[in-house]
């Protein structure tokens, strides 16, 4: 898969309000790994994890969770994960999936759940993490903001060690806190899946609810029992509500379906009880970007002459210098002159004088992304007498994007307006700083245009700033001649199983 696709997502659709959590099913978010690699890493990550972690090593207890984990499994929705759970001899109450399919529980929460039903809730949740792929969404966006990329840097080449890079660079696999930690968006999408899959395999899905309240309220009389479950697991005042009214929607079902779980929890509550043992998620490392070294941009002025560009999904079509080369890769297309494009040390291929168009849709919730429009990190189209559109809120996700990527870069002031790009509205931004490959300024100029299902198509023009006046006709010609077909399919997948958004 080559890296046109470190600025694209497949946006995570959860909203904070019911009447959009129902309206809009959550999707799998940006993903740089494929359906097969969640299962690898997910092995490797378990077989690291178990070193740690005192398993309870109870037939009984794992067959009963398992029963119950299979039933889900058979109505969950995305891929065919090889889902399988193990308990945890641990008092604190907790559980957790890692990526791809194994599933962990603390005898604590197996005691303290008054049903099967609630039992079932909580793992439904914890399920519906490894269908939307939360964890290795976390660890791809992890990648791409750690990797030290200069401007879109390594979109035409495959990391150099593919997943094992990655792995390296994000802190490996076992207890990794991004494969268990996610935001209250992520929490609110496990929370709408966990409760369809209860009401599918015949469970009531107002279980889910009952039991978050039952922790919410243990909390209050025992917090450490709960601190790692609330830690990894962020919980918003009204999530019960939200919950209730769901379950609402989605009718009754029963209290028990697989059956034994009072028999589970007396035999349990019957055993010695476990020795305190902490057990710690790994964070990330942190890391410099890789040095590159200063490269002089030497290329020849653009034709005058141009070619046609037609994507070969008909989403969209653009003109282009005859002397430039054209590097299509899923839904995005690159395009320099020779030169425009430098190799980096680690086998990356960093844009420094040309062209991207690509698919976007933003890695952040709805919430998420208004919550971090009003922090004003990067919010030149909020205006707090109207509620915002999708495309501002995308365009303001997608710059944040490219600036955590990309350190050295800044908004300009006032540099942000509205365009009408192919008779659709759009907005336009300039960033600009001193490139760490070149040494010197390199600015660069993003137009987004909204297609009608609320993601995004953008261009993005970079060139360094010395030769920026003479690229920038050629820019403005090409931006012309963009045609987006608003009803072309946009969404492919690769060779490797990874959708390219």
């Amino acid at each position: 898969m080559r890296k046109f696709l470190v600025l694209s997502a497949l946006g995570l659709l959860s909203a904070p309000v019911l009447a959009q959590t129902v309206t809009k099913q959550p999707q799998p978010g940006f993903n740089l790994f494929s359906v097969s690699q969640d299962i690898e890493i997910g092995r490797q990550s378990a077989a690291e994890a178990e070193r740690q972690l005192p398993l309870l090593r109870n037939n009984n207890v794992d067959s009963y969770l398992n029963r119950v984990v299979q039933r889900l499994a058979a109505v969950a929705p995305g891929a065919r994960y090889p889902y399988q759970i193990k308990a945890v001899n641990a008092s604190e109450i907790n559980a957790f999936a890692l990526p791809g399919g194994p599933m962990y529980v603390n005898r604590g929460l197996i005691e303290t759940a008054r049903s099967e039903a609630e039992l079932a809730g909580v793992l439904a949740h914890e399920m519906s993490h490894v269908a939307l792929r939360h964890g290795t969404h976390q660890a791809s966006k992890a990648y791409l903001t750690r990797s030290g990329l200069g401007i879109l840097g390594g979109l035409l080449g495959k990391p150099a060690g593919g997943t094992a890079q990655i792995l390296n660079t994000i802190g490996g696999v076992g207890l990794n806190a991004l494969f268990l930690k996610f935001s209250r968006n992520d929490e609110y999408e496990a929370d709408q899946v966990g409760q369809q899959i209860m009401a599918k395999a015949g469970y009531d899905p107002l279980a889910m609810a009952t039991l978050f309240e039952l922790l919410r309220a243990e909390q209050g009389r025992n917090p450490s029992k709960l601190e790692q479950f609330f830690s990894s697991h962020p919980s918003s005042a009204n999530r019960e509500a939200r919950l209730r009214q769901y379950a609402t929607s989605l009718g009754s079902g029963k209290t028990e379906v697989v059956g034994n779980f009072t028999t589970i929890r007396t035999g349990l509550r019957r055993l010695p009880l476990p020795s305190s043992q902490q057990v710690t998620q790994t964070a990330p490392p942190a890391q410099e970007p890789p040095a590159i070294g200063q490269v002089a941009v030497q290329v020849a002025a653009p034709s005058s002459r141009f070619l046609r560009f037609e994507h070969s999904s008909g989403f969209f079509a653009i003109d282009h210098p005859d002397n430039w080369n054209v590097y299509p890769s899923g839904l995005a297309v690159s395009m320099a002159p020779e030169g425009g494009v430098v190799n980096a040390s680690d086998g990356r291929q960093v844009l420094l004088y040309g062209v991207i168009v690509n698919h976007y849709t933003p890695f952040a919730g709805a919430e998420e992304r208004r919550s971090l429009s009003l922090e004003r990190s990067y919010a030149p189209f909020e205006d707090r007498t109207k509620p915002r559109g999708t495309l501002e809120d995308a365009t303001d996700d997608l710059v944040r994007t490219i600036l955590s990527a990309n350190s050295y870069l800044r908004a300009e002031a006032g540099s942000a307006r509205s365009e009408v790009i192919d008779a659709a509205p759009g907005f336009s931004v300039v960033l600009s700083g001193v490139s760490p490959v070149t040494g010197e300024e390199e600015r660069v100029r993003l137009y987004t245009r909204g297609l009608p299902d609320g993601h995004v198509i953008y261009a993005l023009f970079t060139a360094p700033a010395r030769n920026y006046d003479e690229v920038a006709q050629t820019f403005g010609r090409m931006l012309r001649t963009l045609v987006v077909n608003d009803a072309a399919a946009h969404r492919v997948t690769s060779s490797e199983g990874n959708p390219l958004h």
